[in-house]
């Protein structure tokens, strides 16, 4: 699993003109699933990212996670993270996960991170989507359940 996430001051999802998912600060997370993603990824990415400190404190560092400030979650799920890019000119997306695992991950995530006291909004599963956000910093950070960075 991996994902992207942007620290915030404000972030929205448009679905066809309408609203789907909208946040204040936070993060927008964008979200993707691998093929052989389990239940181990959920948990470990959504303690992840309920856990980073990257908020700043009294003293201007960032040592305050999403629950510190009462911050929220805009997830947005996309496949597009498990392009490779390495050969050609065209993306391969064989490692991305089949829409109906990748559905069902993306959701227990948003589940997971509810459950850990986040407040969580979504973009629409396989949709176009419109993304805005106002980056803070920027702040912008790279999260793969299987790697070590």
């Amino acid at each position: 699993m991996r994902a992207v996430i942007q620290r915030v001051t404000e972030a929205s999802v448009t679905v066809a003109g309408q609203i789907t998912g909208e946040i204040g600060k936070g993060f927008l997370v964008l979200l993707g699933v691998a093929a052989d993603d389990t239940q181990q990824d959920v948990i470990w990415m959504a303690g992840k990212i309920a856990g980073l400190r990257v908020f700043e404190d009294a003293d201007g560092k960032m040592n305050l996670s999403l629950g510190d400030i009462d911050a929220a979650v805009l997830l947005v799920s996309q496949f597009t993270l498990y392009g490779d890019c390495r050969k050609g000119r065209r993306p391969s997306f064989v490692q991305a996960a089949r829409p109906e695992l990748a559905v069902e991950l993306y959701q227990s995530v948003a589940a997971e991170l509810r459950g850990l006291g986040v407040p969580v909004e979504t973009g629409t599963f396989q949709a176009h989507m419109d993304v805005r956000l106002l980056n803070d910093g920027p702040v912008t950070l790279l999260l793969d359940s299987r790697r070590e960075f």
